[in-house]
């Protein structure tokens, strides 16, 4: 009777979270990012599928954009562009790869407050983090292109929002 229940609500986890993602077609948050022990924040706007945007809150005016198909990485005194598809944010900012995903994956709950997922996918291990209660993603942890271990947590999330035409387009070298 306990395993029944047990697996009844990791169902009902998923269902909600599925559902969740379903409706979401923007999230505008506030992060923290650990990469490596250098710890950075911001805020970043995302738009499925795909899209992201960053702004860093250091003096070196860093930004990570994606337009769905190239990330760019700008400060003051560098550029980085890269495929999308070379990267983990590919399968993070993609919510139908993530929705087949969770439907297959087991999840575990860490100290009643989150609900992990470990998504494996070619080269890449992404430990996904919804809230136990909203069921709002709330972070991830990978591993980035340059082998880096990179934590991210999201805080005062907005879901839907009106975004800015323009918001995601890359910004050119200067």
């Amino acid at each position: 009777m306990f395993f029944f229940f047990t697996t009844n609500a990791n169902t009902d986890n998923k269902e909600k979270i599925i559902q969740n993602l379903k409706y979401t077609q923007n999230l505008q948050f506030l992060f923290e990012q650990n990469i490596n022990g250098k710890i950075e924040n911001g805020n970043c706007t995302i738009e499925y599928p795909k899209k992201i945007y960053c702004k860093y809150s250091k003096s070196n005016n860093k930004i990570l954009v994606s337009d769905g198909k190239a990330l760019v990485i700008k400060t003051t005194s560098s550029f980085y562009r890269y495929p999308l598809e070379k990267t983990s944010l590919n399968l993070i900012l993609d919510k139908k790869f993530l929705i087949n995903k969770i439907r297959d994956l087991e999840e575990r709950i860490i100290d009643g407050a989150y609900i992990n997922y470990t998504i494996k996918e070619k080269d890449n291990e992404i430990n996904i983090f919804f809230d136990n209660n909203t069921y709002n993603l709330i972070g991830w942890q990978n591993t980035d292109i340059f082998q880096n271990f990179n934590i991210t947590f999201l805080s005062a999330i907005r879901r839907n929002i009106i975004i800015t035409n323009n918001l995601f387009k890359l910004p050119e070298l200067n």
